[in-house]
Formats: structure tokens, C-alpha cells, sequence
């Protein structure tokens, strides 16, 4: 299985960089991870409807290039669905059973995710109604896929 995880920004933090890291390196044994940051927009802090919108289409349009036709979507939304750590593993065992190798999570930047984005998802999933700064999410993120695959093989760690 091929994971892919798109997000907006670039990590910079050394602490979540390293827990990234070890998470990955503990993936690598059961499927293949791929880290594609794309460039935050860049804007001030006080922004109208209108220019939201346009620094959000901006940084869905590098998103969508990074994504390929066959790849099944999950987009992290605050309003997506929120499943347990095991709801999680199952459902991402049933998309490798039904011949979905390429699977890619997406994490917007702090504005969200443009619509279009949204659209081109197979499915919005959430992990819970706080926000979260999106770096921080991709270790989140990075962590619970790790833990699907123990759950999907039994294998001691899901407590």
C-alpha cells in the first residue's frame, strides 16, 4: 500500500520533524509513506471573505497537482466523520481488500481546505471538533495510521 500525506506549510519544528520521523520509520515495514508539503500562501493576518477564499483556492490547486486520479482522498475537515483508532483500521484494511493501493490524507493550511478539494475527497474524516495547528495534525495523523496497521495484524501497541 501506498500513503501519501499532502499538507499546506513547511514543518519546521524540530520536536514534530522527529516524531514524523520515527513514525514513518516504523510504517516502513507496512506500506509505503510519502511526505508532500506544498507552499502556504502567503497573506497578513486580516484577510476578507473574498481573499480567504482565494489564498484557500490557491493552496488547493497545489494540493490537486500532487494528488493522482487513481489515488482514493481523505481530507482531514473539522466536519468530516469521526471514527475510533479501530473504526480507522477497518476501514483502511477494507480499502486495501476492495484494490485501493494508493490512499492519500490531506491536511489543509490554517484556513482549511478549499472546496474543490473537499470535492475531489472520497471522503472527509475528522478527528475531533478542536483545531489543531496542521503541523502537529500531520504527527497526529502520522501516529494513528501507524496504529491501524498493528490493529489491522494484532500486534501489541493499540491499548
Amino acid at each position: 500500500m501506498n500513503i501519501t500525506i499532502v499538507s499546506v506549510g513547511k514543518l519546521k519544528e524540530k520536536y514534530l520533524k522527529m516524531g514524523i520521523d520515527e513514525y514513518v520509520k516504523r510504517l516502513g515495514g507496512y506500506a509505503k509513506i510519502d511526505l508532500i508539503e506544498v507552499a502556504d500562501e502567503k497573506a497578513p493576518e486580516q484577510l476578507s471573505d473574498a481573499e480567504m477564499e482565494i489564498v484557500k483556492k490557491k493552496e488547493g490547486e497545489r494540493i490537486l497537482a500532487k494528488i493522482s486520479t487513481d489515488t482514493y482522498v481523505i481530507a482531514l475537515a473539522i466536519n468530516g466523520k469521526m471514527k475510533t483508532s479501530e473504526q480507522m483500521a477497518a476501514d483502511l484494511e477494507s480499502l486495501m481488500t476492495y484494490g485501493k493501493s494508493k490512499i492519500a490524507f490531506v491536511i489543509g493550511g490554517s484556513l482549511g481546505l478549499h472546496e474543490d478539494v473537499l470535492k475531489r475527497a472520497d471522503e472527509q474524516q475528522s478527528f475531533g471538533k478542536m483545531t489543531l495547528p496542521h503541523q502537529l495534525m500531520k504527527l497526529v495523523l502520522v501516529e494513528q495510521v501507524y496504529r491501524s496497521f498493528r490493529i489491522m495484524k494484532g500486534e501489541p501497541y493499540h491499548k
